[in-house]
């Protein structure tokens, strides 16, 4: 590849019109133009490599939380973008994730039920009664796959996919994900930042599971964590 045209992202997947990335912690997903996201990092990326001349389609069927690092599926044509869509709300994609907290967990292993509503006007969720007018189901399944110094660290199955579903799940039951002063971390995780919104926490979307919308073959990506996991420790195999 041209050394003028290498991504200032990481690739984990391109088939047709499905491109598979690792967002980086401290990236948002979306943004308005002139600000920075994996979005536009994809977009300007493909325009330099394939030499469109106009505009860039991209859909982005699901979204993951700024400071998350992880594995994203996109699409590069609508009838691709649709079919991802479909499958994220008929939840049949396999969401698997890595989370490191505080505290110990215990059972080692088990399923949580929440209620959740995302706090109007704000990048924020909070549990709520299940008879709340604005309540969500949100469920996880959980195991510990080993503890430390710092907490556990956690594989997260979701079943449902709510916003800051695993952050206030964990948060609420005394265990905050490292890294989340917003939902009470006091553990420090990652490379420090003056600017807050560019630090990381310690959530990483570690492998996704769908059918390509085109050949409707099944792909399981996953996705490795950055360094700042390993300074943890943990090593980064399943």
């Amino acid at each position: 590849m041209n050394r003028m045209i290498e991504p200032d992202f990481q690739i984990l997947y391109e088939q047709g019109p499905c491109l598979a990335v690792c967002k980086p912690p401290g990236l948002l997903t979306q943004a308005p133009p002139g600000i920075d996201s994996i979005e536009w990092r994809i977009k300007a990326f493909l325009k330099r490599r394939d030499h469109k001349p106009g505009n860039v389609y991209l859909g982005v069927p699901h979204r993951l939380d700024r400071p998350a690092s992880g594995v994203m599926v996109m699409a590069k044509h609508v009838r691709a973008a649709r079919r991802l869509s479909e499958q994220f709300e008929a939840r049949t994609i396999e969401k698997r994730y890595w989370a490191c907290v505080e505290g110990t967990v215990e059972p080692a292993e088990g399923t949580w039920v929440d209620y959740v509503r995302k706090i109007p006007g704000e990048a924020r969720a909070a549990i709520v009664p299940a008879d709340h007018p604005e309540a969500r189901e949100a469920v996880l399944h959980f195991r510990t796959r080993e503890s430390g110094p710092w907490g556990t660290w956690l594989e997260i199955e979701l079943q449902t996919g709510r916003t800051h579903q695993i952050r206030i799940q964990a948060a609420s039951r005394g265990f905050p994900v490292l890294g989340d002063e917003q939902y009470g971390s006091t553990v420090e995780f990652g490379t420090p930042h003056a600017d807050r919104r560019l630090r990381a926490i310690a959530l990483h979307a570690r492998s996704l599971t769908f059918a390509h919308p085109m050949t409707r073959e099944t792909v399981s990506l996953t996705a490795p964590v950055s360094e700042d996991w390993t300074a943890l420790g943990l090593t980064d195999a399943d």
